[in-house]
């Protein structure tokens, strides 16, 4: 007869630490966007894919918060020629962990060359790879928008409320008459009641005209059915634009990561609280490119201009398939338009100020979102006279509003102004 014999589990040191916490210190690596490449000059090196790195990131995060636990600590200090050995165990354990609870995936290396020995082993693990799974970029995204509302303070989500009626679930209006195409959420006393009037009006078989009485059971009709109302809750698709270009890694400052973090924060807010909605994104440079949220991890700065119009006109055209009753654009730059693409499809670039010729293009793209319906809300990172006129244009052409935020306050300003379009009554 087979049989199992179960030992006691003594785990390791990696099992002590929170990883989830782990995770959320790393998010700035995960999610960086080439600002480190730019700073050293080393822009055809990956910096935050390898494992090296990794490892390397791994043990900045766990020096910085003082989460090496206590007693792997105490043998380092006994033991000083087997630290290194010890504190490598350690990161390769938290390493397999990220990758075990799916947070991770590690692509395996080629195997190393015959008689290259030791020295092949570690240009092995040096080149092994990871992505980010679509559990790690869902963690990322709840963590920062449960840092975001909690800064916030007391936050409504809303419902995308409006003045309007439908029949739904939650009662909130008088019963109404039911109608092909209704839910059926029968109002039980209304409807009772409509066929005991119909019945008591109307003459049943053998008695007088004038005298109407109830048979059992009773006589329902397809006229006696009412429904209960409710507030009718509209949906919303919103298309991020997000500004790639090389000034968002320019002047000493990394605005895309932030970025990166709020749309991360914005998508995981609409996943969980209105699945109703839709969120497309869509990065702007010399041209501009639809991105699926899994490979938003991956997004880095480049190419090198703004080119807003096509950004505009790519999301009117995503927002064109969307059967929503509000159809928005949220841009996030910190530049002026400085490309245009023109009919040849050749892309014309001027960084030089604000060029006449790319402003009106990018204007009157935007009065086509306008005349389709769709609202911009502008969020920008700079603070330059000139670039603000022109972003108080595009709203008073858009009817959107315009933010002038930093990196470090982008995501308030965005989760705030999204929720209170939720909360509003749309007139």
């Amino acid at each position: 007869m087979r049989s199992t014999h179960y030992s006691r589990y003594t785990g390791t040191e990696a099992d002590a630490i929170d990883l989830d916490q782990l995770m959320s210190k790393l998010s700035d690596f995960l999610l960086q966007s080439g600002f480190e490449a730019q700073r050293y000059g080393f822009h055809e090196i990956d910096f935050e894919r390898t494992m090296e790195q990794l490892r390397r990131a791994v043990l900045e995060a766990l020096e910085s918060d003082n989460m090496i636990p206590p007693e792997l600590r105490r043998q380092m200090e006994e033991n000083p020629e087997q630290a290194d050995e010890l504190l490598n165990q350690l990161l390769q354990n938290l390493i397999e962990r990220m990758a075990e609870e799916g947070y991770i995936r590690v692509d395996q290396p080629p195997p190393p060359q015959p008689g290259t020995g030791q020295l092949g082993e570690d240009q092995s693990r040096q080149q092994t790879r990871f992505e980010l799974t679509d559990k790690g970029l869902d963690f990322l995204g709840y963590k920062q928008l449960k840092d975001l509302l909690g800064s916030l303070g007391r936050a409504s989500f809303g419902r995308h409320d409006t003045k309007e009626l439908a029949t739904g679930v939650e009662v909130a209006g008088a019963p109404k008459l039911y109608e092909f195409g209704d839910h059926l959420n029968i109002d039980i006393t209304a409807t009772f009641s409509a066929s005991i009037k119909r019945n008591l009006a109307s003459p049943t078989a053998g008695q007088p005209a004038s005298a109407g009485s109830l048979t059992f059971p009773l006589d329902l009709d397809y006229r006696d059915l009412y429904v209960h109302q409710s507030e009718y809750q509209s949906s919303c698709a919103t298309v991020l634009m997000l500004d790639c270009s090389h000034s968002m890694i320019l002047y000493g400052e990394d605005r895309f990561t932030p970025a990166k973090k709020v749309a991360l924060a914005l998508a995981h807010l609409i996943h969980t609280q209105y699945p109703g909605d839709s969120l497309h994104l869509v990065l702007f440079h010399d041209s501009a490119e639809v991105l699926p949220l899994r490979q938003l991890a991956r997004a880095q700065v480049g190419p090198y201009y703004t080119n807003t119009r096509e950004g505009l006109r790519l999301a009117r055209r995503l927002l064109s398939y969307e059967n929503k009753d509000m159809r928005q654009i949220i841009m996030i730059t910190d530049g002026k338009p400085s490309a245009l693409t023109l009919e040849d499809n050749r892309i014309y670039k001027n960084a030089f100020g604000l060029d006449p010729l790319v402003v009106d293009k990018t204007l009157k793209e935007v009065a086509r979102c306008r005349r389709s319906g769709i609202m911009i809300n502008t969020f920008m990172l700079a603070s330059d006279y000139n670039l603000v006129h022109f972003v108080h244009k595009v709203c008073e052409i858009a009817r959107g509003k315009a933010y002038f935020t930093t990196p470090y306050n982008l995501g308030q300003y965005l989760l705030l102004d999204y929720l209170n379009r939720k909360s509003k009554r749309i007139h």
